[in-house]
């Protein structure tokens, strides 16, 4: 098999070489050990047959089918990894749109808890307000109260005291004598 190659390699070069220009332009015979032209041919057919004879192609060959199937592997592995990388950002999108919702959920609620305490504030203040005015008030009237209570005692008192006076700067032993009669009759009088 490694013939056929190279008869085939050597049959185009030989074809190029004699139908090549500046190996017509050489000085003598063509075919001549004195003929440059024809020793590098010589040299370059040598060359190629041992290289077809070792089976460099076979092993290029097989390097590069080599080379393909790692950039092949390479290609399917990027290929899973990008739909990966598109699967975990479907999944990071999806979840950032369930964190936004829930954050302002968070925030919607947060702003009515607010509202709500402000408002229930508000009415425990206005309920603390209303008591203490009527704590106030009541302190107020108590105090008011207390205070007519003790101008009456007193008006009491010094009307107790100026009657004393009166009574006793105009009381006659017979005029007293006649207030305790005038009494008793009157007491008679109502418990009969």
């Amino acid at each position: 098999m490694r013939t056929q190659p190279l008869r085939t390699a050597l049959g185009a070069v030989a074809a190029l070489a004699v139908t090549s220009g500046p190996a017509l332009a050489a000085s003598g015979p063509f075919f001549s050990l004195s003929n440059t032209n024809f020793i590098v041919l010589l040299a370059f057919l040598i060359f190629v047959g041992i290289i077809l004879y070792v089976g460099v192609p076979k092993i290029v060959g097989n390097l590069l089918d080599d080379r393909a199937k790692t950039i092949k592997a390479e290609l399917d592995e990027a290929r899973a990894l990008r739909e990966e990388a598109q699967t975990l950002l479907a999944s990071f999108e999806r979840k950032h749109a369930e964190v936004t919702d829930l954050a302002d959920q968070i925030v919607k609620t947060a702003k009515e808890d607010a509202a709500a305490a402000a408002d229930m504030a508000k009415e425990e203040l206005k309920k603390s307000i209303a008591r203490r005015l009527q704590t106030a008030e009541d302190q107020i009237a108590s105090a008011e109260a207390a205070a007519v209570k003790e101008v009456r005692d007193q008006a009491i008192a010094i009307s107790v005291a100026a009657a004393g006076r009166v009574i006793q700067d105009k009381m006659t032993p017979e005029r007293s004598g006649k207030l305790i009669e005038d009494g008793i009759a009157e007491v008679d009088q109502k418990l009969h």
